[in-house]
């Protein structure tokens, strides 16, 4: 385990002799195995070590059990050892996002604050983080089934900005073997074994049946494979890049010169063309970025909507991506006040000539004209309906039998209503009544909050 991350960090020049390296400690068996090693190779790198600990204040005794645990091991180490609280769920209230992003972006944040603080008194601090190569296996299948591209499964860098992974080469079960022959313990985590969340799920059922049905080094290959992607995608970053120096300078791309590139430096240069509009990428799909590059075969003025009030258009042979409230378009408005609001963001915008919306599982488009009453955000009640295609209708409870949703997913699943009219079974399908028609004059769109998997 030592000598196998002192050659990581080599190969992958994270520290520097005199840097100082920030560990994000938890008390778990990942972060511990991080501390200690480095620990035992601080005079080889000639570097200097501090610990944080993040207490969300969540899992009450448990979690005050874990910040002992942490200070009284870095005591033992002679390790200077921060300690922060926050709450996380009020944090996620105030962000309008799930507890768990909440408290990654809060850990994050004092991390940094932390590392700055230090550098008053050391030329550079880097940040440690506990991620391994199950944490890069479950990264690179998470994305590949949400439908990312290459840059989404290359899976977890070893180094970005000042944080730095020095044991993204090892498997779980290897950094937990090595903590038990040097006599060292830690905590567990109960919620970790608990497979409700996605990730819980790829990590506690699906990867241990890969690797006893098809192959026992299975989270190694993933890592290769995105190993051998991140360096694809690095290349693919480059030639976009080039290219967009040369005929999109000024944020708007030449559609003829961009249409005569592969398909997929195509999409490396959509995806410029989104960060230049200062786009957020969030909730970004490979489908939006399908949906930008046929716009380089149309006509001037066709466009489409794009996620966060965003539109991609072709006026006379240039594609350009811009928000609503560009000079001439009115500003999408956000529904404040709705109930679980902070789970979708709806926007309206008006209906223009030409406006294409490709097909996407967590953004929808509905006619916002046809909207008459107050909208909710809920699970489902007795008489919740939809329209059909047919012209006719269908509750709510006969149309997850016929779908087989799960009974015990039933309850989970969110819906956007009208009254008992269901706009949209999220993650699912829309009732025809509300989609956009030939006259539709508003449109009122809305995104589930990242695709995340309310209910499915």
């Amino acid at each position: 385990m030592q000598k196998q991350t002192e050659i990581y960090m080599k190969q992958n020049h994270m520290t520097r002799p005199g840097d100082g390296v920030l560990v994000g400690l938890s008390g778990g068996a990942d972060s511990v195995g991080l501390l200690l090693v480095l620990w035992k190779l601080r005079e080889t790198f000639q570097i200097s070590l501090r610990a944080l600990h993040v207490h969300h204040g969540l899992r009450g005794a448990e979690a005050d059990r874990d910040a002992a645990f942490s200070r009284m091991l870095c005591e033992r180490l002679e390790i200077p050892f921060y300690e922060f609280r926050i709450d996380a769920a009020k944090e996620a209230l105030d962000r309008k996002c799930s507890v768990e992003e909440a408290g990654r972006l809060a850990r994050y944040r004092l991390y940094e604050e932390t590392a700055r603080a230090w550098e008053e008194e050391i030329r550079q601090v880097h940040i440690a983080t506990a991620h391994h190569a199950d944490d890069n296996a479950e990264t690179v299948l998470f994305n590949l089934f949400r439908g990312s591209g290459l840059t989404g499964l290359s899976g977890i860098a070893p180094v970005r900005g000042r944080i730095i992974r020095p044991l993204l080469w090892a498997q779980r079960s290897e950094i937990q073997t090595w903590l038990r022959q040097q006599g060292q313990d830690w905590v567990e985590d109960s919620t970790n074994q608990e497979s409700e969340y996605s990730r819980n799920w790829l990590r506690n059922e699906l990867l241990p049946a890969v690797e006893e049905r098809l192959n026992a080094q299975a989270v190694r290959h993933i890592d290769q494979a995105g190993r051998r992607i991140r360096q694809a995608d690095a290349y693919l970053e480059e030639v976009a890049e080039e290219w967009f120096q040369k005929h999109a300078p000024d944020g708007k791309a030449d559609a003829k010169a961009l249409a005569e590139q592969a398909e997929i430096v195509q999409g490396y240069i959509v995806r410029r063309l989104f960060l230049k509009s200062k786009m957020p990428l969030r909730d970004v799909a490979e489908t939006h970025v399908q949906a930008v590059r046929e716009l380089l075969h149309q006509g001037t003025g066709k466009s489409i909507s794009l996620p966060h009030g965003f539109r991609a258009v072709n006026i006379y042979g240039f594609l350009e991506v811009r928000p609503l409230s560009h000079p001439g378009e009115r500003k999408g408005v956000l529904f404040p006040g709705i109930q679980n609001g902070n789970l979708l963001q709806m926007h309206t915008f008006p209906c223009e000539k030409g406006d294409e919306f490709p097909k996407n599982q967590y953004t929808k488009w509905f006619d916002y004209d046809k909207i008459k009453g107050t909208l909710s955000v809920r699970t489902r009640r007795t008489g919740d309906y939809l329209i059909l295609p047919s012209g006719g209708s269908k509750t709510i409870a006969r149309y997850m039998i016929d779908e087989k949703i799960p009974k015990e997913k039933r309850e989970q699943i969110l819906l956007l209503a009208e009254g008992s009219h269901v706009l949209w079974v999220v993650g699912f399908r829309i009732s025809e009544y509300y989609k956009i028609e030939e006259h539709t004059e508003n449109i009122l769109q809305v995104t589930c909050d990242g695709g995340k998997d309310y209910g499915r």
